[in-house]
């Protein structure tokens, strides 16, 4: 995402800024995609404008980032749904681009409407005037002999400053697929279109995209027999009309009755019974967040409510030990990544944090992630015992009270030890932290970094009141024992 936006496309950063990379948490792929994406029929699709894509493709190859973007339209969302390899492999792109009326539709019916048609046909040339602007190249691979030719001559004729790294037809088989990225390497491409129709092109990507040193591959199914004017588009009321499909219907009814008569009522039928599910699924998710945060309001309050005593006795045994505050507050990160200062109380000297790097290497945790120690010195005596039996932890029910944190979840984790979190331990970051959890009532610091991972993200998947009352009720228990305390 660097040289050209140096001097007269430094505006084209901005866009990187606003669609960072991001770890897809509810789908399959743990490839880092940009963008806002939204659930169509299990599906990750994009949610932004075209200029904003167009912008952000722009700065990733610039930058160099390898991307790999793909089109979804009504046909593709069919094909998806019965062959596996395809469905993995728009699951594993960077980006997949909602193309036409029947996605859009099947995006309201599921509640999460996308904002644009980013049909590959809009988009390209206004993608192609970009990369011009920025001096970038684009390779032309795909479509019967001459086609690809005659598209990279059009793409030329509209656009005099686009760069063309080369073309070449699709018609070429496995014994020739070594030569074939070795041409398209040697021409040192900045963008490759691919057009080999689906579910072809994007399967061949997903398993030759690392070979390829372009930054950015794309998927684009027929667009090379519209933009060589092989087929003509419809007429611009049509296309305004979103009435594109009828028109190529028109044009081949014996090749396009079946995907778009049969194909569309096939998937009208799927977006309905998607969408409902989704919508119910909500209405449940709703009830149950809201049964939850009844639970942890009414047992927090109370709570503070009945140990003010031992609170109280806390207190003042921090305070007669040792100099300092008697509270602990210390940035956290909560649900989906925010930050909060949580509470505890004061259980270290004072200079804790200034001697933590001289402790690094006696860490009794080899992840790489979290530290924790058995003797650590930093500790008071106060403190131990304040630790062993999770006395310290009870200033966090004002966090419950304040809606920072829940009675059970994952414990919060600091930020400098989310930045070292793979795609799948992000998943722990789902829901609201809590004061226990289902590992705290398994073994707390004796659970391995990852089963503690494992455990969280099972926990937040499956959750539910009875699962929450179930913990609090095993944690007095897990407190008095003080497994893994320290």
């Amino acid at each position: 995402m660097v040289d050209v936006f140096l001097s007269s496309n430094v505006q084209a950063l901005a866009p990187l800024a606003r669609f960072q990379p991001q770890a897809l948490i509810d789908h399959t792929s743990c490839h880092e995609r940009f963008g806002t994406v939204v659930d169509v029929l299990g599906l990750p699709l994009l949610a932004m404008r075209q200029r904003e894509v167009v912008d952000a493709l722009v700065a990733r190859v610039s930058w160099g980032i390898k991307t790999r973007i793909a089109f979804v339209n009504a046909h593709c969302a069919n094909v998806a749904s019965g062959d596996w390899q395809y469905r993995q492999a728009l699951l594993s792109c960077d980006a997949v681009l909602p193309d036409g009326i029947g996605v859009e539709i099947a995006s309201r019916l599921g509640g999460e409407p996308v904002v644009d048609d980013l049909n590959g046909t809009d988009l390209f040339f206004p993608l192609c005037e970009a990369l011009a602007a920025a001096g970038k190249s684009v390779f032309f691979l795909g479509g019967r002999p001459g086609v690809a030719d005659a598209t990279a001559n059009a793409a030329k004729a509209r656009i005099p400053s686009l760069k063309i790294a080369g073309s070449y037809h699709g018609y070429f088989g496995p014994q020739d697929e070594d030569a074939m990225i070795e041409r398209i390497n040697a021409c040192q491409p900045d963008v490759l279109f691919v057009a080999m129709g689906v579910p072809a092109q994007e399967t061949w990507l997903a398993r030759v995209a690392a070979r390829i040193d372009a930054p950015l591959v794309a998927g684009v199914g027929g667009l090379f027999d519209f933009v060589s004017g092989a087929t003509a588009r419809a007429p611009r009321w049509m296309r305004q009309a979103r009435l594109e499909w009828a028109y190529r219907l028109l044009q081949e009814p014996q090749r396009m009755w079946r995907r778009y008569l049969v194909g569309n009522v096939t998937f009208l039928s799927r977006a309905l019974s998607y969408g409902w599910q989704k919508r119910r699924g909500a209405r449940r998710r709703s009830i149950s967040n809201a049964l939850k945060r009844a639970l942890d309001v009414s047992v927090a309050t109370t709570a503070i409510a009945g140990l003010s005593p031992l609170l109280l006795l806390a207190a003042l045994a921090i305070r007669l030990e040792s100099r300092g505050s008697i509270l602990f507050r210390q940035e956290r990160v909560g649900k989906n990544g925010d930050t909060f200062e949580m509470l505890k109380f004061r259980s270290m000297y004072t200079d804790a944090e200034k001697r933590l790097d001289s402790l690094m290497s006696a860490n009794d945790r080899n992840d790489g992630v979290t530290f924790k120690l058995k003797q650590d010195p930093r500790v008071t005596k106060v403190g131990r015992f304040i630790r062993k039996y999770s006395i310290d932890e009870l200033p966090q029910l004002f966090n419950v009270v304040r809606g920072e944190m829940s009675l059970v979840g994952p414990r919060p984790a600091l930020p400098r030890e989310v930045a070292k979190y793979s795609a799948q331990d992000r998943g722990r970051l789902a829901g609201k932290p809590g004061i226990t959890g289902i590992w705290q009532v398994s073994g707390r610091a004796d659970i391995p970094f990852q089963r503690m991972v494992e455990l969280d993200v099972e926990y937040l998947n499956t959750r539910s009141l009875f699962t929450d009352i179930a913990i609090l009720a095993r944690t007095p228990l897990a407190v008095i024992m003080a497994k893994g305390a320290y």
